[in-house]
């Protein structure tokens, strides 16, 4: 898959979480579209005369190449997920799942999208959305059952109604049938490495959050404080910290409630947190 920044992974996941709730359109007949860009993961496809590139909900397949910074650390990850030794293997296997994927979508397939936007570098966006093959099939399964992908990315309720912890279950099961029948990327795997690969991934991940998170501790005034210390307090992501900012200043705690969407239990962590 295509690869971005830090801070745009951020945004796209503010993104992803602000469309969570909003209704997902079918796009019935939709036709896979050639373009440089496709892979596994992320395509271009083309319904009623309209383009539109199509990012895969749940599942991140490997890279194909890496071009930047970012790219070159999401190979790293991917390579110690799948334990392996070599970056070659990864670019190998991102090919493979784009021929897959190629494959899958040869016939008019089904999309569903509520048109979240999955930021990347391709050219007019891409939209996070689920694909339904011809034949009937979720190609975010297909690709995960076939040692193509990992079950990893953004996530919301299935098009089916299916919550996200069955189908985070579903795929986390799919994978670890796929590797155990090594079959995909998993027939690369070093079985005597994985444990040691993947904990130093997450080592990594550790001491990364601690260099990029601030104090949790301590009151903060509502009123003044930045939207990075408002997202100290548990519950307030990016999108609910934009809008603290954007309707201040707040006289006390009832006047949180103009906050729209704001769950309770998010309404009292801040509460506990800020003083007005």
């Amino acid at each position: 898959m295509k690869t971005m920044s830090t801070v745009a992974w951020v945004l796209a996941f503010a993104a992803a979480l602000s469309c969570g709730a909003r209704k997902m359109e079918r796009l019935d007949s939709a036709r896979l579209v050639s373009y440089g860009g496709n892979d596994g993961d992320s395509f271009k496809i083309k319904h009623n005369g309209k383009e539109q590139i199509i990012r895969l909900y749940y599942v991140d397949c490997p890279e194909t190449h890496a071009t930047t910074t970012g790219d070159a650390r999401r190979v790293r990850e991917q390579a110690r997920h799948f334990g392996l030794s070599d970056k070659e293997l990864v670019y190998r296997f991102g090919n493979e799942a784009s021929r897959f994927t190629k494959e899958q979508l040869s016939n008019p397939f089904t999309v569903h999208t509520a048109y979240a936007d999955a930021l990347g570098r391709s050219k007019g966006g891409r939209v996070y959305g689920f694909v339904t093959t011809a034949n009937g099939r979720d190609l975010a399964e297909l690709l995960v059952e076939n040692g193509y992908a990992r079950n990893h990315g953004f996530r919301r309720a299935t098009p089916e109604g299916i919550s996200q912890k069955e189908t985070i279950a579903r795929l986390a099961d799919k994978e670890t049938v796929a590797a155990v029948k090594r079959i995909g990327i998993w027939k690369e795997t070093n079985p005597d490495r994985l444990v040691a690969l993947r904990a130093a991934s997450r080592h990594e991940k550790a001491k990364l959050k601690a260099i990029g998170t601030p104090s949790a501790t301590g009151t903060i005034n509502i009123n003044t404080a930045t939207e990075k210390e408002l997202q100290t307090i548990k519950g307030v992501g990016p999108v609910t910290a934009k809008r603290i900012v954007e309707l201040r200043p707040f006289k006390n705690a009832a006047d949180l409630g103009r906050i729209p969407r704001l769950p309770r239990k998010t309404k009292t962590n801040i509460t506990k947190r800020v003083h007005f």
